[in-house]
């Protein structure tokens, strides 16, 4: 559908949580009333209830049985929303504290719980979001959007590309495709959809839904692209070379990846554009008014000409600081600059509920998720598959291993975490097999860390905020990142895996 005219103005400033309740379901979805809310509760009391009812596995303990079937029911409660998704993350970690679920003893159960809030990637979420707040205040994320638009804006399609460059452009001096994506590119964008009259909630379908999804599915391409786009991706070569004396240099690995990361970072933008059709896909008439109205904001302000300085220095800290501060420590560092010289006010920050809803859904997951490990259920997941790998020839041998550590990201909340927990295993299994190739075994699960994290909501640290900008409904969220994922695995496997035991040794 073509659609052409003069947009309209844009709506008063918001911050991106969209119906103010993140991760909840807008209140006219919820207009059915009690029993519509009731109705929703069966599907994830029912998959708690069935799993626990249903004998352990052999090799795993009873309570870790129990623990899996919570962490499910919190899982379906996410996809359908029975209450919003912030309070049923904060439910779950509450009852597997209360009942002592994973540490044994009151204090250890309950610092287990308020863990995940000690997670440096929960309060980095939290800064993004107040990052977005001061473009839209200041009125800078507004500026560069007309920017954008009136190059770029006459086409959807080309939009796309022209946001998925943007986020390329950093991915390989960023090494956090949170502060990258999250911090930079998401505040900035956030302010293109309006200016077609798309808001979150009805509108949301015009265009900002696709470019919202296109944005964080390319981020999830370019994490994987570039080995220095992605902390985890230096953590697993670290892990090959102590197991399997693999060195790789960031050429390698970038020669190892290039026909599987160029292809998908070339087909997001229409693949997506076929998930999430736009309603708008082309309007010559956009651009023009754009240019109008950027002639029309005049000069910089002083309260932009601040909030330009202080992302640039940050840019420039998570570019080349990494080795002498975090982050996190920046992005905070940056909120605490932007309040200072009164570009937010504290009751900005406290207004801002869609950041604080984050801060605790984010943050009970990331404690659910690691639940998952303290209990045992990863190592014996990870175990008992390796189990099978041996005696299967090469090359289906790598591509169920690959598929195994891709798949399991379902379980996780956290790239770090997973690249913890169970890269040293499946590597260490693989590299014991006679004839599987050390390097190739350690580059093929390495490259699935930043495409995995296109699964879930929650499956890595940009997931959240795309999540609860109000532009991608709770349900497409999972669906797209269903298909997506399926197709970056498809894509790793049949052309990433050839492509690998052809080029390196």
């Amino acid at each position: 559908m073509s659609t052409t005219g003069v947009p309209i103005s844009p709506p008063p400033e918001r911050s991106p949580g969209g119906d103010g309740s993140p991760g909840g379901t807008p209140a006219g979805k919820r207009a059915g009333g009690a029993g519509a809310a009731l109705r929703r509760w069966i599907v994830p009391l029912g998959v708690g209830a069935v799993l626990s009812a249903l004998p352990h596995p052999p090799g795993l303990a009873a309570s870790a049985w129990h623990y899996v079937a919570l962490f499910a029911a919190v899982v379906a409660a996410l996809i359908v929303e029975p209450i919003p998704a912030a309070a049923c993350a904060l439910i779950g970690v509450s009852i597997a504290a209360a009942f002592q679920m994973v540490e044994h003893g009151a204090a250890a159960s309950t610092k287990w719980g308020l863990s995940g809030f000690a997670n440096d990637t929960v309060w980095l979420i939290f800064a993004a979001y107040m990052f977005a707040d001061a473009y839209a205040k200041t009125g800078l994320g507004r500026r560069i959007a007309l920017a954008l638009v009136a190059r770029m804006g006459g086409n959807s399609l080309g939009l796309g590309y022209a946001i998925a460059l943007a986020d390329g452009i950093l991915a390989p001096f960023t090494p956090s495709n949170t502060a990258r994506s999250g911090g930079t590119i998401f505040p900035i964008i956030a302010n293109i959809p309006p200016l077609y009259g798309s808001n979150p909630g009805p509108t949301a379908r015009k265009i900002g839904t696709y470019l919202m999804t296109v944005a964080f599915a390319a981020t999830c391409v370019t994490s994987t692209l570039f080995l220095t786009a992605l902390a985890p991706n230096l953590l697993v070569m670290d892990f090959a070379q102590k197991i399997a004396g693999v060195h790789v240099s960031w050429m390698t690995w970038f020669i190892g990846i290039a026909p599987v990361g160029i292809l998908l970072f070339l087909a997001v933008p229409p693949v997506v554009y076929l998930l999430e059709r736009p309603e708008i896909s082309r309007s010559a008439e956009i651009p023009a008014w754009a240019k109008a109205e950027l002639a029309k904001t005049g000069p910089l302000t002083r309260r932009e000409i601040v909030l330009a300085a202080a992302v640039a220095g940050a840019l420039a800290l998570w570019i080349g600081g990494g080795a002498l501060v975090s982050a996190t420590v920046v992005a905070l560092g940056v909120v605490a600059v932007l309040l200072l010289c009164g570009v937010l006010t504290w009751d900005d920050v406290l207004a801002n509920r869609a950041a604080w809803g984050v801060l605790v859904w984010f943050g009970a997951l990331v404690a659910l998720a690691d639940g998952l490990a303290k209990v045992g259920v990863l190592a014996w997941l990870s175990h008992g598959a390796a189990a099978h790998l041996v005696g299967l020839p090469l090359f289906p041998l790598l591509a169920a291993a690959v598929a195994l550590f891709f798949l399991v990201h379902y379980g996780f909340a956290s790239l770090t975490a997973q690249a913890t927990a169970l890269y040293p295993v499946l590597l260490g299994a693989l590299v014991a097999i006679p004839g599987v190739p050390p390097t190739t075994a350690s580059l093929a699960l390495a490259y699935g860390m930043g495409l995995m994290g296109v699964l879930t909501p929650y499956a890595c640290g940009p997931a959240p905020i795309y999540a609860h900008g109000g532009y991608i409904p709770n349900r497409d969220f999972w669906r797209t990142g269903a298909v997506l994922g399926g197709l970056f695995l498809v894509v790793l496997i049949v052309i990433g895996l050839p492509w690998l035991l052809w080029t390196v040794h």
